[in-house]
């Protein structure tokens, strides 16, 4: 099984999109299972389905931000690598996608109960998500294959 097909299977499971990007890649960054899927949790549905960033791209940030992310004040190669990774990420995302906004990914405000409850209705969690979870597994491995960083565990 690849990588996408591990991510969306774990989303199929009932994990978050949020979580089963940030849970593909405990491995590569030497991080419990329990712990991505805890820091990973509240992501989803565009924060807390609030509809804002898409929990996958969420759960990518976090990725991006593990591997590269910065651990001094002084670093600023780390913070500019990983603000650089996030604004590549964003734009390849776009570019598939048309936005990185859970509400305008699924074309429904799930902010609303009403709009959660015909997001449910319509499958959109079914339909529309695991494309967005397959993206950023796939727009990862982009980036970190172009920056010389291997993505497999």
């Amino acid at each position: 099984m690849n990588k996408v097909q591990q991510a969306q299977s774990m989303f199929y499971d009932g994990y978050l999109c949020s979580q089963s990007v940030l849970m593909t890649y405990t491995a590569l960054l030497d991080l419990e299972h329990e712990t991505a899927a805890r820091n990973a949790a509240p992501f989803g549905g565009g924060v807390a389905r609030r509809g804002e960033t898409c929990g996958a791209v969420n759960g990518a940030f976090m990725m991006l931000g593990l591997k590269n992310g910065h651990t001094s004040a002084d670093d600023l190669d780390s913070k500019e690598k990983t603000c650089h990774g996030v604004e590549q990420f964003i734009s390849l995302f776009q570019e598939r996608n048309g936005s990185i906004r859970c509400n305008d990914l699924l074309d429904c405000d799930i902010s609303t109960p009403e709009g959660l409850q015909s997001a449910y209705d319509s499958q959109l969690f079914v339909t529309r998500c695991p494309k967005f979870v397959g993206d950023a597994l796939e727009i990862l491995d982009q980036i970190m294959d172009a920056d010389g960083g291997n993505t497999d565990p």
